[in-house]
């Protein structure tokens, strides 16, 4: 957010957004997403999943075989 004589102040913690994944995407009971902690809560909305590696030669050489470009 810009406030006046140009400075940018910060934006703080994005609680509707958080509100939003625990109480109407997950369906928390209120009472349950207080008591949980940030890390629970990105757990909870797969911030723990394993990232996808990249392509090795191989791999990429296969993908090419399996799906050619005609």
């Amino acid at each position: 957010m810009t406030a006046a004589a140009g400075r940018v102040e910060p934006s703080g913690f994005p609680w509707p957004l958080i509100l939003h994944a625990g109480l109407c995407l997950l369906r928390l009971p209120p009472h349950q997403f207080w008591q949980m902690t940030l890390t629970e809560l990105s757990a909870l909305c797969g911030g723990f999943k394993p990232r996808a590696q990249g392509f090795d030669r191989a791999a990429f050489a296969a993908l090419m075989a399996a799906f050619p470009d005609g």
